[in-house]
């Protein structure tokens, strides 16, 4: 983590369609992010957010993502959830982290859709991919499958906007740990250079 670099951990949770939802495409019902600067967690926020191409949940995502049609009723609008992720832009220099490519890719379509404007303009990782490389994984890991991998769990509920977006931090701080040990090895103890057992033969 770059010092005095922020760092915005988002995660998004989309809709499912039922077969024979005509021109459908995922739309966002759920936001969570973290603000981090120095390794602290500045802001976060969570949010429901009402679809507008298809606004009735199908069933299985809302069995899949254990949301309810009421809490998307009840959820802000795509275009305040736009408005406030453009405020953190402006406020800030971000980088913005994700694992996978989807989320940045679902929010483009819906901007696209909805003729608003995309609001971020800064640096874009998705931490999946650096995972992979790190590890020389030939394929991409779930993100709660990398933390378990690391013998630890997730933060929350999986399919939880907020509880992947820290969970995501959580592998970010993992990773980056990993990292500067690689880069910077312990130095070596007298143990490690000198055989002992070696020395004490020749004593006897």
């Amino acid at each position: 983590m770059v010092e005095g670099e922020r760092y915005l951990f988002i995660d998004f949770e989309f809709t499912m369609p039922e077969r024979n939802w005509k021109g459908f495409y995922p739309e966002i019902i759920e936001v969570g992010y973290i603000l981090v600067e120095n390794e602290k967690i500045i802001e976060q926020f969570s949010s429901y957010v009402k679809p507008i191409k298809y606004p009735h949940l199908s069933k299985r995502c809302s069995s899949f993502l254990k949301i309810s049609q009421h809490q998307v009723d009840e959820g802000i609008p795509f275009k305040q959830m736009l408005e406030q992720l453009t405020n953190i832009q402006n406020k800030h220099s971000l980088i913005i982290v994700t694992w996978g490519n989807m989320d940045m890719k679902v929010l483009r379509n819906n901007c696209l859709h909805t003729k608003l404007p995309f609001p971020f303009d800064g640096k874009e990782m998705d931490l999946s991919m650096e995972y992979k490389r790190f590890f020389g994984n030939q394929n991409q890991t779930g993100l709660w499958k990398a933390v378990q991998e690391y013998g630890k769990e997730g933060t929350g509920k999986h399919h939880k906007a907020l509880d992947d977006a820290l969970t995501t931090y959580q592998i970010f701080k993992l990773v980056e740990k990993d990292k500067r040990y690689l880069k910077k090895p312990k130095p070596a103890t007298i143990g490690d250079v000198i055989d002992f057992s070696k020395v004490l033969k020749q004593h006897v």
